[in-house]
């Protein structure tokens, strides 16, 4: 009777041993994932406000091609998406309606979708009813160039071509008319 719990107690430290190894090779894991992605990672510059927007030109899904300096004198409201994302959808409806609005007043809006399929991107519009140009960064190097983390993220550019604003996380109809009117040209 003596070996029995004997037993028992040798299998509850062996289970423990096992699960304190796992935990242990789980976080030695993170922390060289960790210090591999900061050395190997490449120099990204930060835009702040009053830097020139980087110029870059992407299709759209009718096969135009919008290059963001062809929108000089001219506001651009633009945003970065994805199909997947909750606060992405529930603000494409009334950028939809805030671009009908300002978009005889010289405020245009580009939306930016991050590496999805054409029809992933196209069904989307389709379901939501959208009018402004939605192009597709197929390659990422449009987010990059923006260091953009996380989605949605809105880079308000002025009539001169310059970053007014960055907006990151999910918009109200309100905040979207407020910033729109804000890079309305004089």
């Amino acid at each position: 009777m003596d070996k029995q719990p004997k037993v028992k107690n040798n299998n509850k430290k062996r289970k423990r041993a096992l699960m304190r190894t796992t935990i242990l090779a789980i976080l030695i894991a993170a922390i060289g994932y960790t210090v591999y992605n900061s050395a190997t990672a490449k120099d990204v510059t930060v835009l702040e406000v009053g830097d020139k927007a980087p110029d870059f030109s992407l299709v759209d899904l009718e096969g135009n091609s919008h290059k963001l300096s062809d929108y000089k004198g001219q506001g651009v409201f633009l945003n970065f998406w994805g199909t997947w994302c909750k606060p992405c959808a529930k603000e494409m409806p009334a950028m939809d309606r805030q671009y009908q609005a300002f978009s005889d007043e010289g405020v245009q809006v580009l939306a930016v979708n991050i590496a999805q399929s054409d029809f992933e991107v196209q069904s989307f519009a389709d379901q939501y009813g959208l009018s402004f140009p939605i192009v597709i960064d197929k390659t990422k190097s449009v987010m990059t160039a923006y260091n953009i983390r996380p989605l949605p993220t809105t880079i308000l550019v002025n009539s001169e071509g310059e970053i007014q604003r960055v907006i990151t996380g999910e918009m109200t109809e309100q905040d979207i008319e407020g910033f729109m009117e804000e890079i309305k040209p004089d």
